[in-house]
């Protein structure tokens, strides 16, 4: 992108922020994941990474880190998401027995950075970071996880290349 992709502007906010506000209405508080004192303007804490510059996967160490017994993890740059959808996943997790509820999109399609872990998965992913094993679909396949298929998850764009970010921003 050439630029930060939470800092883009959505909405009438910036990207994280909207994205922020829609964790909250589904979970009922929300928390940002690294980027330091530059995301504090946003109103929103700031947890840092234990494992800063080895990707998702140290974002989702940073939430488990925090004590709550489930996480719900949204990638910042993900627009379109709404927060009754998002409560989907994280009813199916209180409801069920597995570890993680993640989004599942139209042929099968896994969305790891759409997805609700328990507190549980923190070993694993620990685990994982030490070994220099970064993959959030490894981590799925070695805890016991649930696919929430979900055809809105096909609504989603994650925004990766201005092109993404002018597509998005013509749907916003």
């Amino acid at each position: 992108m050439g630029r930060d992709k939470a800092l883009l502007p959505y909405r009438g906010t910036v990207l994280a922020a909207w994205v922020a506000s829609v964790v909250e209405e589904a979970a009922g508080s929300v928390s940002l994941v690294g980027g330091g004192k530059k995301y504090l303007h946003l109103g929103y804490p700031v947890l840092e990474e234990s494992y800063g510059g080895m990707g998702p996967l140290s974002g989702i160490e940073a939430a488990l880190g925090r004590g709550a017994d489930w996480s719900l993890v949204v990638a910042c740059d993900m627009a379109g998401l709404d927060g009754g959808r998002l409560r989907e996943l994280f009813d199916a997790a209180e409801r069920g027995d597995a570890l993680a509820v993640y989004g599942s999109g139209s042929g099968g399609r896994a969305e790891p950075l759409c997805a609700v872990y328990h507190r549980d998965c923190l070993p694993a992913v620990r685990q994982m970071l030490a070994a220099g094993e970064l993959k959030v679909q490894t981590l799925l396949s070695r805890i016991n996880a649930l696919a929430w298929s979900a055809g809105w998850l096909d609504q989603l764009r994650n925004i990766n290349t201005p092109g993404d970010w002018a597509s998005a921003k013509d749907r916003g």
